[in-house]
């Protein structure tokens, strides 16, 4: 893929996922100028607050893009796509894909075709254990803030992503089937600090919440610390 057409984005959640897809991109050489966010009108996002991700863009010091999605889908993702490409000149759009998703190879690439909009994605097919100690082989500070019954347990919520804890995911997909990168909803995270990050961010107050078998962080009060 060619890295000189037009500036890159990263289609951001503020995950594990995303963190990870935006650095290995940065590494091979694309200038990652914007986070972008796509947001379904009836989306709570539990797992991944927006006012965080806003910490997330300035600490990166990132201009953060934050586009509403509607019925019909499809034609909404293409037209959001093709307006991050005439407004912000956007050639290629980065996403943390790591294999299909409710039976599409790929969503993202396949609503970019409209604007002709290239999509790179730098985590997909990889092997899982593989991804996740590249994670922590890069310094990234990842917690759980969403896990979903019968895999895991209130206690895993603002867990930090570690050694430790992928040791217990292990344990835990040996004898469940859990997906160990939570591709199936099993978990989800937010990254609060790492390479790309020119502040990490500090978690101040949370309380911790259920709804049905979904068990999630409500983050009260975030501040930024300089490194």
């Amino acid at each position: 893929m060619d890295k000189r057409v037009g500036n890159a984005a990263i289609l951001w959640t503020g995950g594990k996922d995303s963190s990870l897809a935006f650095y290995k991109a940065k590494l091979a050489g694309f200038k990652i100028e914007s986070l972008v966010t796509f947001i379904h009108r009836d989306s709570e996002f539990l797992a991944h607050p927006l006012k965080v991700m806003k910490y997330q863009a300035e600490a990166m010091s990132l201009p953060h893009y934050m586009l509403e999605i509607d019925e019909p889908f499809k034609k909404s993702y293409e037209n959001a796509i093709l307006y991050l490409k005439e407004k912000h000149g956007i050639g290629t759009l980065i996403t943390g894909d790591i294999a299909e998703v409710d039976g599409y190879p790929n969503w993202i690439r396949e609503c970019s075709e409209y604007s002709g909009v290239d999509v790179l994605t730098p985590l997909w097919g990889c092997d899982r254990i593989h991804l996740l100690n590249r994670l922590l082989a890069y310094n990234f500070r990842v917690i759980f803030s969403c896990v979903k019954k019968p895999h895991l347990t209130i206690d895993w919520l603002g867990m930090e992503l570690n050694r430790s804890s992928l040791e217990r995911l292990r344990v835990i997909n040996a004898e469940t089937g859990l997906d160990i990168c939570g591709e199936e909803g099993e978990y989800h995270t937010l990254v609060v600090d790492g390479p790309p990050f020119k502040k990490s961010i500090h978690i101040d107050t949370h309380s911790k919440h259920a709804k049905g078998d979904l068990m999630y962080i409500n983050i009260e009060k975030v501040t930024l610390h300089g490194k």
